[in-house]
């Protein structure tokens, strides 16, 4: 069976030993630890801080001076493991009076040994210094039985022979004589310094008063230049003023000549819209069934067209198969007459051109019955055009064609008579 200890944050539990007889230490700061009766051994070391007063009488100095020297220093157990174990080992069952005791003589002989590298001056003077060259050296000592120095202090310094007094009368004098010399230097430095603070007093207000009358003259001209310019502006900006007024004037003559554009413009588009919308209600009303009209008409003159083209082809072939039965009769009479012609064509090389007229005339109405013989029962001709300037196209193109027309239908060919000739050769110059 074993009991449960437990200690405060300023105290360190040291368990001992074990079930098995193992030798072990167990440290526990502000906490709790299982103990065994009669095998664990269970101690305690305190970890609050100790404050210690060394004090080093009658040590000599470096220059052999005696003197006395007290101080203040605050240590306490160091809490990691390792260091708490090496305090352990150094202090664990004394008393803290013991340990007191221990660090004391450790301090006070680390002090009395720096005491006799050091002059007085040295160790008066400057005690922080000396302070903290004691504690740099006393602590690798402590810190190997496991003690941290938190602080160290030079609390007082002091001889039984009044060498620091005299030290201090000494120091005393000197500090009163500089005192005085500088009281002395410093009425004579005020004295030089007064009489060059009077001068540059004057000499300042001598500048002053120069920058003043400069700074006058320069502020009136200032002043004049400032009208000057003042009065140009003014007139600047009258005449800017007039110069826009005119410059809008003319805007704003500009803007209604725009909007008298613009105007203008949307009644025009508006006439153009009127004209359109009439136009093109002339066309719907108008052009449109004339076109339906004309082409309704145009299909229909086609369609009579086709239809007499159709029925004159069918008479022309009947007409030519009755023209060629009635050729081979008409053959014979017509060698007979060609014979007869030949003979009156010798004859007439003798007459004149106007007999040779005269002849032709004779022959046109037997030749004007044998053309239109084959059309005597052609009861109407019709000449289809989209336009009346090419009626008389057409007319002049059929003239033109009835030579080989007749030709063609008769045998007689019309161009081999001169006065016919000259009669188509006008009628082309004519129709071109």
């Amino acid at each position: 069976m074993g009991n449960c200890h437990t200690v405060g944050p300023n105290e360190a539990l040291v368990v001992s030993g074990g079930c098995c007889g193992s030798d072990s230490k167990t440290y526990v700061v502000g906490g709790w630890s299982w103990a065994w009766w009669l095998i664990s051994d269970i101690q305690r070391i305190t970890l609050e801080i100790m404050t210690l007063q060394p004090k080093c009488e009658d040590v000599e100095t470096a220059e052999g001076v005696a003197i006395t020297v007290t101080g203040v220093a605050q240590v306490k157990v160091m809490t990691e493991d390792e260091l708490l174990g090496y305090a352990c080992e150094q202090f664990l069952g004394k008393s803290v009076v013991e340990i007191k005791s221990v660090i004391l003589q450790t301090l006070e002989g680390h002090l009395r040994a720096i005491l006799g590298t050091l002059t007085v001056e040295q160790i008066y003077q400057d005690r922080d210094k000396f302070a903290t060259l004691v504690r740099e050296v006393a602590a690798p000592d402590v810190g190997r039985m496991g003690i941290e120095i938190l602080s160290f202090t030079i609390k007082d310094v002091y001889d039984k022979v009044d060498y620091l007094s005299s030290l201090g009368k000494t120091q005393t004098a000197a500090v009163q004589r500089d005192a005085d010399i500088g009281v002395a230097e410093a009425e004579r430095d005020a004295g030089i310094r007064e009489a060059e603070c009077k001068k540059e007093m004057m000499d300042v207000k001598f500048v002053a008063d120069t920058k003043m009358a400069d700074s006058k003259r320069e502020l009136e001209m200032q002043k004049a230049s400032f009208n000057q310019e003042v009065n140009t502006k003014k007139a600047e900006a009258q005449l800017a003023y007039e110069l826009q007024a005119a410059k809008e004037q003319q805007k704003i003559r500009l803007e209604e000549i725009e909007i008298e554009v613009v105007q203008r413009k949307k009644q025009i588009t508006i006439e153009e819209k009127e004209i359109d919308r009439t136009e093109k209600e002339l066309i719907a009303t108008v052009k449109r069934p004339a076109e339906a009209e004309a082409y309704k008409m145009q299909q229909l003159a086609e369609g009579q067209k086709i239809k007499k083209v159709l029925t004159a082809q069918a008479e022309a072939d009947r007409i030519r198969c009755i023209g060629e039965a009635e050729a081979g009769s008409i053959e014979a009479v017509g060698k007979a007459e060609a014979e007869k012609m030949r003979l009156k064509a010798e004859a007439y090389q003798q007459y004149g051109e106007a007999a040779k007229t005269a002849l032709v005339l004779e022959a046109l109405p037997k030749i004007a019955s044998k053309v239109a013989a084959p059309l005597a029962k052609t009861s109407e001709i019709v000449i289809l055009s989209g336009e009346n300037s090419r009626v008389t196209g057409e007319v002049t193109r059929l003239l033109a064609e009835l030579p080989v027309s007749v030709n063609a239908l008769t045998g007689v060919d019309l161009t081999k008579i001169p006065l016919l000739q000259k009669m188509t050769g006008s009628q082309c110059q004519a129709a071109v």
